[in-house]
């Protein structure tokens, strides 16, 4: 009888995070090719390259064939995340922007929600994005299109 037993090193999100990035340079692609390869937005497959959201399975098995992965990645990326930040406020300048707005615009942004639609939030879940650049003489725009479905707060 064996008193231990080796166990094998299974591929985590991260290590998949990593070799998708890897690929990505290596091929020279931006995230808007990656996801025109599996029929999805660029927004959403970059939160699910960067472990964020499950990739349905067929999606996974598309990205994994696009990058040339190991077939073992399709099912790490099909698998449910477990949402971690590292940091509170994060020190990126362009993620900590992001927080700025929250910050400054959060209570307007739910009151005027609550003015429009009642008591409730917006859904992450049912929920979709997008960045685009938008042409400004004093300087192009970034544009962030958020729609999520509305979800009032029961009362019981």
């Amino acid at each position: 009888m064996k008193d231990s037993f080796e166990v094998p090193k299974m591929m985590t999100k991260e290590d998949v995070t990593m070799m998708i990035l890897s690929a990505k340079k290596q091929a020279g692609i931006t995230w808007e090719e990656i996801a025109d390869k599996i029929g999805m937005s660029p927004v959403w497959t970059h939160s699910a390259c960067m472990g964020m959201n499950a990739m349905p399975a067929d999606k996974a098995a598309a990205l994994v064939t696009a990058l040339s992965l190991p077939q073992e990645a399709a099912g790490v990326l099909a698998e449910s995340p477990t949402k971690v930040w590292e940091q509170t406020v994060p020190t990126d300048p362009c993620i900590y922007r992001l927080y700025e707005i929250v910050g400054v615009y959060g209570p307007t942004i739910k009151a005027l929600i609550h003015e429009k639609f009642g008591d409730g939030i917006m859904s992450a879940i049912d929920f979709d994005m997008s960045v685009t650049r938008v042409p400004n003489p004093k300087g192009d725009r970034v544009k962030i299109e958020m729609s999520g479905k509305y979800l009032g707060y029961n009362s019981w």
